[in-house]
């Protein structure tokens, strides 16, 4: 996974979303549509979240110091879980709100200005299809390099900060097509129900995309495992190695997308020195980051294997005549 490219992703983003968030507010105020006001309460608070993640982009990128000796990777999955609740409460929570008020006709509309809306939702819809396309470009060209399909790779990435811009700009697009319909309806039937459900929609999106972020972060902040596949060639990769006998135990966590550490329980051949031991380890090492350059700390710890227990002897049975008569 390239930093580079999931700067560039977010770049996109939010400056798309900059444009889009005032122009949606705008033209909500005049066309007096709820579904308008959700759409650019759910620009504001991606812009707000792009932010987020660029601010994670770089703080990750400071060297290991003596406190934090594998480095700030993880602040990526900090700022992602900030960037969540982002989007829950800017987006989803005023959304919901603002479609409540117009179902229950507490808030009526009252603009004129339809066709800007419908304008507005025209434009947004290139703008944020580009940032889409890059998104989903950059999800593409991964998973070539991985040789997973897309929904397994987007699933699995370590990478949030890519992952929250495509579900970002994936629920935008979403949301761009409710807010259209609520808007239509609204003007076919004369209903204000059918923006203010529109707008519920829309929070109700967002809040499920916060949740799906916010989970992803959670786990890889507290020290997350890699995924399967991966843990099965760290573990052919050991034990393939010249003098060992076995993997006993293997443990992996992410400390950022592009950064896993490696630690491992391993049996070596009795025949091995202590000096023979330690190259091996190093050759270990050396192959494992080749061919999984994630990898950047391994720790293996040389361990005996228990001799089997001996099995029982049986005991003979003794047998004692009886004395006959």
């Amino acid at each position: 996974m390239s930093r580079s490219e999931t700067t560039k992703t977010v770049l996109v983003a939010g400056a798309a979303n900059l444009i889009l968030a005032v122009t949606k507010l705008v033209a909500g105020v005049l066309a007096g549509s709820s579904a308008m006001l959700a759409e650019g309460a759910h620009s504001v608070a991606d812009t707000l979240n792009q932010g987020f993640l660029l601010a994670s982009l770089r703080r990750s990128e400071r060297p290991p110091d003596g406190r934090h000796p594998f480095g700030y990777g993880n602040e990526r999955y900090f700022w992602s879980l900030l960037a969540a609740f982002g989007i829950f409460v800017a987006g989803g929570g005023y959304s919901i709100f603002e479609g409540i008020l117009t179902i229950s006709g507490r808030e009526t509309g009252g603009g004129e200005q339809v066709w800007l809306a419908f304008t507005v939702l025209g434009v947004a819809a290139l703008l944020e299809g580009t940032s889409w396309l890059r998104a989903f470009t950059q999800a593409r060209r991964e998973v070539r390099e991985s040789g997973r399909d897309l929904v397994d790779h987007v699933r699995h990435t370590p990478d949030l900060t890519f992952k929250a811009a495509l579900f970002e700009d994936t629920a935008a697009m979403i949301g761009l097509v409710i807010a259209a319909t609520g808007l239509t309806l609204r003007e076919i039937t004369g209903s204000q129900v059918w923006d203010g459900l529109a707008s519920v929609l829309i929070g109700l999106l967002l809040v499920g995309v916060a949740f799906a972020l916010g989970r992803d972060s959670r786990h890889l902040l507290i020290g997350q495992s890699v995924e399967p596949r991966t843990q099965r060639e760290i573990r052919m990769e050991i034990a393939s190695a010249r003098g060992v006998t076995g993997v006993e135990e293997l443990f992996t966590m992410h400390f950022g997308p592009e950064e896993v550490l490696v630690a491992a329980k391993v049996h070596f051949s009795d025949a091995i020195s202590a000096d023979e031991a330690e190259d091996i380890a190093g050759d270990i090492d050396r192959r494992l980051q080749e061919r999984l350059p994630i990898v950047r700390h391994v720790f293996l710890d040389p361990t005996q294997r228990e001799p089997e227990p001996a099995a029982p002897r049986r005991r003979r049975a003794a047998f004692r005549r009886r004395p006959v008569g």
